[in-house]
């Protein structure tokens, strides 16, 4: 039972403008290297069990996912290095079902953390991935901000515009990602952040009661959101069709 830790954390969302919403709660993240991990009996990769993750739920469309192959042909395609060593930063599937809205492949080379890929998923399918790193490609520090433009579809509630603003804080022991988007009407920030522990049995069997199904429950608070943005009067965007490139920066 080596190599996944079990992040038990917070997700904030602050929307910014004049009309303001925000909202807290609890999630439950995996970190692993894709290729050799190891998880408990109540963990499987590619496999059914109480939480797996799968291949085919990251690196690529949703459900076709290429998993670590995937990863390597963008670097290459965007004139990348090879990182010494990746990590994949995802909710896991819970009794099968799985929903991330974003997801975080974490590339590392020799100074640590060179490059992340944010795999960004919206309600309706659609996916979109974002390219992270410093322009000279040098470490990741927790005071490096990334710069990004909005060209996906997230939220019926914020247009297609604007930036987004990536901050990452990868320790042994914490996990904080902070994304500030801003936009003509304001935008939002959001963050995630929280401890680092070993994936053990207890620790999933305590995850599944605390926050009983999953990412069902993801989407459900998703929609409880939603629903009180519309009552609060904030216009609704028809989803348009997704960015023609799979990933951007």
């Amino acid at each position: 039972m080596t190599g996944i830790d079990h992040i038990a954390g917070q997700t904030y969302h602050g929307r910014k403008g004049a009309v303001r919403n925000a909202f807290r709660y609890g999630v439950d993240y995996v970190l692993l290297d894709p290729a050799t991990a190891r998880g408990p009996a109540l963990f499987s990769r590619n496999g059914r069990n109480l939480i797996s993750l799968h291949d085919c739920d990251h690196g690529g469309a949703p459900g076709q996912g290429r998993g670590v192959d995937w990863l390597h042909e963008v670097l290459a395609s965007h004139g990348l290095p090879a990182p010494d060593r990746v990590e994949l930063l995802a909710q896991p599937r819970v009794l099968g079902h799985v929903f991330n809205p974003v997801a975080f492949w974490l590339c590392h080379g020799a100074g640590g953390l060179q490059i992340v890929v944010a795999e960004v998923t919206n309600t309706y399918g659609d996916r979109h991935c974002y390219l992270c790193h410093r322009d000279d490609l040098g470490p990741l520090t927790a005071s490096d901000w990334v710069e990004a433009r909005k060209i996906f579809h997230v939220s019926p509630f914020q247009p297609i515009a604007g930036s987004y603003r990536f901050r990452f804080d990868v320790r042994a022991d914490r996990i904080g990602i902070w994304i500030d988007h801003s936009n003509a009407e304001g935008g939002i920030y959001t963050n995630l952040t929280g401890p680092r522990r070993a994936l053990t049995n207890a620790g999933i069997l305590r995850a599944c009661l605390r926050r009983p199904f999953g990412s069902r429950r993801v989407l459900a608070l998703i929609h409880w959101q939603a629903l009180k943005l519309a009552l609060k009067g904030v216009r609704f965007r028809n989803r348009p069709s997704p960015p023609d490139a799979e990933v951007s920066r």
